[in-house]
């Protein structure tokens, strides 16, 4: 089949690299522009084109698709279907109406669940057991089309954001291949989603970074899986500002006050939380390098 395949992040690449595989005629990648990056602000390729040059494929960076111009580009390709996955582009009814077969989108959450940017991060950050990955048929509506397939995998109750991240872009891979196929062979379904169900995943920010102390273990646990890689949790101890890796159910009660700092140990610092006591095994100071809390802490003592 003649496809386009637009998309930028690593998840976007390993779905590119599954369908490339499978023998698809790509007639074009499309993918953000080349970003600075760094402190020489060099231009930085997405992982998408990385990957489309390695093989020889056409690339398009388009800003946008409002110029009229960059909407005939894409249709004098011809493609018989467009596959997105976090391309990072609204793309309009114009677009949209121009492949026959439809433009098919991997999004990474069980719709009409999270729908929006951060849906990986937002499973966690929401506190849910599972999640996965949607095939669906992409309307001028946010994630509001009808869905191909559903692909489901438990959170572990441990597994960051990046982690969990990882895992859903090997499952995205394999489902674009097997929705592509479905499509090929005039089988895939397409069925309504339930608009009323509905919840969201808007983009991450700075803003949300500082832990809150009064929401139980549980939450504050999810809350730092849920921020790396970016934009990390943070937290004020003992008068410095902290990004906060990784923390733990001490498995302790206490009548402190949500925040207090309670004691050092070998696992970590353990601080008081709405319910329980939570231990923080993983930081960085600012201006040092992610370590042990129980090591940072032997080095740089704090009153408690």
């Amino acid at each position: 089949m003649r496809i386009v395949f637009m998309g930028t992040p690593d998840i976007a690449r390993q779905c590119l690299e599954a369908v490339y595989h499978a023998g698809h005629e790509i007639a074009a990648v499309y993918t953000k522009p080349d970003t600075p990056k760094n402190r020489g602000m060099k231009l930085t390729c997405s992982p998408v084109k990385t990957f489309a040059m390695e093989k020889g494929l056409t690339v398009c960076q388009p800003a946008n698709f409002r110029e009229e111009g960059a909407v005939e580009a894409l249709r004098a390709l011809e493609p018989e279907l467009i596959l997105v996955v976090a391309y990072g582009r609204i793309l309009p009814q114009s677009v949209l109406d121009i492949p026959e077969k439809g433009c098919v989108n991997m999004h990474a959450s069980i719709l009409p669940q999270l729908r929006g940017a951060g849906p990986v991060q937002w499973s966690i950050l929401n506190h849910l057991n599972e999640t996965g990955v949607t095939a669906m048929y992409l309307t001028a509506g946010m994630d509001e089309g009808d869905i191909i397939d559903i692909r489901r995998t438990p959170i572990d109750p441990m597994e960051t954001g990046a982690e969990l991240m990882e895992r859903i872009a090997a499952i995205a891979a394999g489902l674009a291949v097997d929705t592509l196929a479905a499509i090929e062979a005039g089988t895939a379904t397409a069925t309504a989603q339930d608009h009323a169900r509905a919840t969201y995943a808007p983009m991450l920010s700075k803003e949300m970074s500082p832990i809150d102390w009064t929401e139980p273990v549980r939450y504050v646990i999810d809350h730092v899986r849920g921020l790396i890689p970016w934009p990390v949790a943070t937290a004020e101890l003992g008068g410095k500002r902290f990004k906060i890796f990784r923390v733990e159910d001490a498995g302790k009660q206490s009548d402190a006050a949500p925040g207090t700092l309670l004691a050092l140990t070998k696992q970590g610092l353990e601080v008081a939380c709405g319910d329980g006591v939570a231990v923080i095994r993983e930081l960085q100071a600012e201006g040092g390098k992610r370590m042990a809390a129980a090591d940072y802490f032997r080095g740089h003592p704090i009153a408690l």
